[in-house]
């Protein structure tokens, strides 16, 4: 099945890859001068790439890392991904913690030798466009083929981790996971039909800035909103001043403008961390007098979202449960 997105979203996304360039991989296979090793070439951030075929040892980084765990990729070093820890299955994790760490949590803290010493066949680089100049790539390209394929919007985290999982050859776990995402999303769906069709939600997202009396609205297509639009939950608003990336679908304005940025939302949802506590910006908007006047609150309609950093299909299931359980008490209207 094909999970239902609003038009705004689709465009997002479809614009964002438009924009960096990352795509499928060409069907021009080849041996190589052996004869012994296909190969192919793959459009990615950096450029039409030609990788293996069918690569036997990846090194990945950033958001290639839970991607490519994921979808039993052949891994031998990724970089350290501590975000994305809580959202592991525990057999994830697992793989995660046995898997040499090659590079830190910044892209500038690659280890050049750590990854040479894994020689891979393939390196896989999840990190922004933006963030591939902290990168000394043609040092990594002179280990193995590079392919750099990064996060644009939040809600690209669909045709990127697919693309990641491709470069890899890993598509057919991936494949899987992705099934059994759009099934539990139509079953959520389903449960909520007669209901989100007649709201409109806003939410508020984990990183507003307490010390500059900021918090984060979040619109269709961000972090805390793409999964839930996949149960066909609508996001009212645009950002009033688009920028790249994130800052397309979400924007921070001052705390003095909360009434006039969540007023009209029937249901406002919030980001809490994987534990179910509350950030320290979300909090501080909880605080506000001004929280208690719009009429979402009210009324009693403001549900936690937790995961809502999933950028993985394994992941997102996980989030359809949590807005799942989050979202029963607007069954009981």
């Amino acid at each position: 099945m094909s999970i239902r997105r609003p038009a705004g979203l689709v465009g997002a996304v479809a614009l964002a890859l438009a924009l960096t360039g990352c795509g499928a991989s060409s069907s021009d296979d080849g041996d190589d001068a052996s004869g012994s090793a296909k190969t192919r070439v793959f459009t990615a951030d950096n450029g039409k790439i030609t990788i293996p075929a069918d690569p036997q040892r990846v090194v990945a980084t950033g958001y290639a890392v839970p991607a490519l765990i994921e979808a039993d990729a052949p891994l031998v070093g990724i970089s350290s991904w501590q975000r994305g820890e809580p959202m592991m299955s525990d057999e994830d994790l697992a793989t995660y913690t046995s898997l040499p760490k090659v590079a830190g949590e910044q892209a500038a803290e690659t280890n050049y030798e750590a990854v040479a010493e894994a020689e891979p066949d393939l390196i896989v680089i999840g990190v922004p466009a933006p963030v591939l100049g902290d990168i000394d790539v043609e040092r990594l390209e002179s280990i193995a083929p590079v392919v750099a394929i990064g996060p644009t919007v939040p809600s690209a985290w669909r045709d990127l981790s697919r693309d990641q999982a491709d470069a890899a050859g890993a598509l057919k776990q991936f494949d899987a996971t992705q099934k059994a995402y759009e099934d539990k999303a139509a079953e959520v769906a389903a449960r909520y039909e007669d209901v989100l069709g007649e709201l409109e939600f806003g939410h508020v997202g984990a990183y507003g800035e307490v010390a500059k009396g900021t918090f984060q609205r979040e619109f269709s297509g961000s972090w805390g909103t793409n999964i839930a639009e996949d149960i066909g939950t609508t996001y009212y608003g645009e950002v009033k001043e688009a920028g790249p990336g994130s800052r397309s679908v979400s924007e921070y304005p001052s705390i003095e403008e909360l009434p006039d940025s969540l007023g009209e939302a029937d249901v406002i949802t919030y980001s809490v961390q994987a534990d179910g506590s509350v950030p320290e910006a979300v909090q501080y908007v909880m605080d506000s007098p001004l929280w208690d006047n719009l009429p979402a609150v009210k009324a009693g309609k403001t549900f936690p979202i937790r995961y809502t950093e999933a950028a993985t299909y394994g992941q997102g299931i996980q989030t359809l449960d949590a807005i799942d359980k989050a979202f029963a008490p607007l069954l009981d209207r």
